[in-house]
């Protein structure tokens, strides 16, 4: 093979006992675990924001902009879900430029992937431990899912992987909602195959096991946009879109039906600021249709401390480093906005 093996990486078992959950911890995952199960059930008709930066590229910045979503959400718990978005693994589309915390602790150093382990584990674990918030992860690599497993509430599968086998298997082993994005050319059957792999039953090979998955039903859709043949941008949020999602899960016969919706990303066309324009769209269309309500369950926004995005060595505290996000006072007044409209 042309690569060098650098060193052995401890397993997941090794890391969580050497970082583990504290009783209190466990206990306030599995309340949150509950009260968002219950939405993605139909039992609650409480709004899901999965919500924070593109990229947890900093351990300071990521948990002050968590404090903050945390004094935000005691306002709105009655209506709202907010679960934090620490992504701390980033596809990127030629495979160069930053990679996430998880393979470089400090974006200005090289990478390190036994200090990006431990990095990611801890910043969970202080989200959890300090705020009471569980968070929302991408799974980027199905094989390092487990070194987070016993701290995420909701994990998101890409674009460019919501049609590679062994994702939507793993996904079909999780029992928390894991949310599968429209593939990058758009087509929606791709999507549905994707979460109809996820909600089955399926026998593989996982980490060196032999496995067998029992099925997730809080398996789901999520809109992002996506780009043509012209390599153009092209929404997906509007109120046909949903239309149609939701004939295609009536005609599928999955259960929980259910759609997360990504204000980001090919729906904003990365223009940042569209996001509270598309989320207002978004509630509208959800008012306007009773069918709708109850299966429109949230939105994925993009936000941090700072507007836009600046680059590694020279952004603002709190700014992203990858696509550009929404700042502190643009959030709280769009999450309020929210609130106001969820019925």
């Amino acid at each position: 093979m042309n690569m060098n093996f650098i060193r052995k990486l401890p397993i997941p078992k090794d890391i969580k006992e050497a970082y583990p959950l504290t009783a209190e911890m466990e206990r306030v995952k599995s309340l949150r675990d509950k009260e968002i199960r219950d939405v993605f059930e139909g039992k609650s008709d409480k709004f899901i924001l999965v919500i924070g930066p593109c990229s947890a590229d900093n351990k300071e910045s990521v948990l002050d902009y968590i404090g903050r979503l945390k004094r935000v959400e005691e306002k709105v718990s009655d209506k709202i879900i907010i679960i934090p978005r620490i992504y701390t693994n980033k596809p990127r589309t030629t495979g160069d430029g930053y990679k996430g915390m998880l393979h470089q602790p400090d974006p200005n150093e090289n990478p390190d992937m036994l200090k990006g382990i431990v990095a990611i584990r801890e910043l969970h674990m202080t989200a959890l431990r300090d705020f009471g918030l569980s968070s929302a992860d991408e799974m980027l690599y199905t094989e390092n899912h487990r070194y987070l497993s016993d701290l995420l509430s909701y994990v998101a599968v890409g674009a460019r992987s919501a049609e590679n086998q062994q994702h939507r298997l793993t996904a079909s082993g999780l029992k928390i909602p894991v949310g599968l994005k429209n593939p990058t050319g758009g087509d929606i059957s791709v999507l549905m195959n994707s979460v109809t792999a996820a909600q089955h039953k399926h026998m593989f090979i996982y980490r060196g096991w032999e496995v067998e998955s029992e099925g997730n039903p809080l398996a789901h859709a999520i809109l992002r946009g996506f780009t043509d043949s012209a390599g153009h941008n092209v929404s997906n949020y509007h109120y046909e879109n949903l239309v149609d999602l939701l004939e295609r899960y009536n005609k599928s016969g999955l259960v929980n039906p259910a759609v997360i919706v990504d204000t980001n990303h090919a729906n904003s066309g990365k223009r940042y600021l569209e996001q509270i324009r598309i989320a207002e769209d978004i509630m509208n269309s959800r008012n306007q249709n009773s069918s709708l309500r109850p299966f429109v369950k949230g939105l994925m926004i993009e936000s941090y401390i700072e507007d836009g995005a600046g680059k590694a060595e020279n952004h603002l505290y709190g700014q992203s480093i990858t696509d550009p996000c929404l700042g502190w006072e643009k959030t709280e007044n769009l999450i309020f906005k929210i609130a106001d409209s969820v019925k």
